[in-house]
């Protein structure tokens, strides 16, 4: 098969196209065909030497897909080839075939085409394990997203908007800050602009927020602290700037507040099937109502994966990018 190899990593140009060994389901794995291919941070970092994937895992970049199964292995007992999927991956998604543990691989929502597909499984996973089981959200309260635009940020706006949530996110410029309104946001701060801790006050009534979700870190540390309300929980997801930096932490006592994080990759194949079931249940029902939509900025073909990551790296997408790995032919067709 042809897979995307970034041999001792480095800058977006250190990636190749290679024709390398297609593999083998375990037991418990199918083997999807890939259509397409979510990229991500993670597959940055990865590519850069900063995220190495776990032991047993492949060593290609790409953790969601979306496909047909071509081959379950002997423990399997859901899916069946010919089956139209999307998953998530341990890796390896940047590739014309990957083998997924059964568990997590979904249905394709009624209504999303192949493209949409492959645009659910990072987000979803990561927004539903840290947004409403870590943070709890709750509807009526009030939520704060930093980095609006992105993949993660347009998921969690529209997944707490439809579970009545009040939505205030950040942004880099107008034309993101309207993308999320639209999407559900109720505020949009322009961080270059304003003061997001500033705003939050003004906008909460001096009360504060809920629930904040992070991936800048840095000088946002304290910052979001001073933004939480009483008994508020901030969830860390990532790092864009410094994961050093000073904080005074009296205010996690005297406010009885929660600091909380995690990583989706390194969670168990249980862990992960217990959230697939989840989203299917919960909101697999929203996204074929129409009532949540994956927002996709540009779809590349595999052999300008270069680009891809360049435009990852830029920060100037709104939503997701996506690799077309397989040419539209009779299996794919809508």
């Amino acid at each position: 098969m042809l897979a995307v190899t970034h041999g001792a990593g480095g800058p977006p140009d250190c990636m190749a196209i290679q024709t390398v060994a297609a593999p083998p389901p375990k037991p418990n794995e199918v083997l999807i065909q890939v259509a397409y291919a979510g990229v991500n941070r993670p597959d940055c970092l990865q590519r850069s030497g900063r995220y190495p994937p776990p032991a047993d895992a492949s060593p290609y970049m790409g953790l969601e897909v979306s496909g047909q199964v071509v081959a379950c292995g002997r423990e399997v007992t859901r899916w069946q080839v010919g089956d139209r999927v999307c998953a998530l991956a341990n890796g390896g998604g940047y590739a014309q075939f990957v083998a997924v543990p059964q568990g997590q691989v979904l249905p394709i929502p009624a209504g999303l085409s192949l493209a949409q597909a492959a645009a659910l499984p990072e987000n979803f996973f990561t927004v539903w394990t840290n947004v409403f089981e870590r943070g709890r959200l709750q509807a009526g309260e009030w939520f704060l997203v930093h980095g609006g635009s992105s993949g993660i940020g347009l998921t969690a706006i529209q997944l707490a908007h439809a579970r009545g949530a009040r939505v205030i996110c950040t942004v880099g410029n107008a034309q993101k800050a309207e993308a999320c309104l639209r999407l559900g946001a109720d505020h949009a701060i322009d961080y270059r602009e304003q003061d997001f801790v500033q705003e939050v006050k003004t906008i909460t009534q001096g009360q504060g927020v809920n629930l904040i979700l992070d991936m800048v870190g840095g000088p946002y540390m304290q910052r979001n602290l001073q933004s939480l309300a009483l008994e508020g929980r901030l969830v860390q997801i990532a790092f864009l700037q410094s994961s050093k930096t000073e904080v005074d932490w009296v205010s996690l006592m005297t406010r009885r507040l929660t600091f909380t994080g995690s990583t989706l990759r390194p969670r168990t194949a249980d862990e992960k099937a217990a959230m697939a079931k989840a989203l299917e249940q919960d909101i697999w029902p929203l996204l074929s109502a129409g009532q949540v939509t994956p927002h996709i900025h540009k779809t590349f073909e595999l052999n300008e994966v270069i680009q891809a990551h360049e435009l990852m790296e830029s920060s100037q997408h709104i939503g997701k990018i996506l690799l077309q790995v397989t040419e539209n032919n009779d299996i794919f067709r809508e």
